[in-house]
């Protein structure tokens, strides 16, 4: 296996399976780790997970395919979130995830995050970003956006490609 963990991080989860009488335990603990670190988890991190854990691939790859925080794919550097909601739905965030995807060269029609060839953006619908009263709310990477509108998301688009 190619996959490494840098000495500090592997003693950072070396530390946390001690706070599990069980080491499977650690299992969804140890991937938070690994995604902090390396943004998302690789079908190599997943082997290295199983390992350090005594278990078999199949078991910690069950869940990251379950849970929706898990990432199997680099995101872009401009993680562009659109709510789906209910809220933001009626007031145009179906049209602005399109028009997100139109201008960066997205299907539109494709389910789950997307990312850009050059791994700039990536676009993704996202359940509630709780921020109903201002829909529709998109969130840029850790800043939210509201009441946003083709021309706000044709800024967020210039500003991520002069990045």
């Amino acid at each position: 296996m190619t996959f490494s963990v840098p000495a500090i991080l592997e003693a950072e989860i070396d530390e946390l399976i001690t706070h599990y009488p069980v080491k499977r335990s650690a299992s969804l603990m140890l991937l938070h780790a690994i995604q902090e670190h390396f943004g998302h988890v690789s079908r190599e991190a997943i082997e290295w997970v199983a390992l350090k854990l005594g278990l078999q691939p199949i078991n910690i790859y069950e869940l990251v395919t379950f849970y929706p925080m898990f990432r199997q794919e680099p995101l872009g550097k401009t993680h562009i979130k659109v709510c789906r909601t209910l809220s933001c739905a009626l007031a145009g965030s179906g049209v602005l995830r399109d028009h997100f995807c139109k201008k960066l060269g997205l299907d539109s029609h494709k389910h789950g995050a997307q990312t850009t060839p050059d791994g700039k953006f990536t676009v993704e619908f996202v359940e509630c970003l709780a921020d109903c009263g201002n829909a529709p709310v998109v969130m840029v990477n850790e800043d939210l956006a509201t009441k946003v509108t083709a021309s706000q998301a044709d800024q967020i688009m210039s500003k991520g490609r002069a990045n």
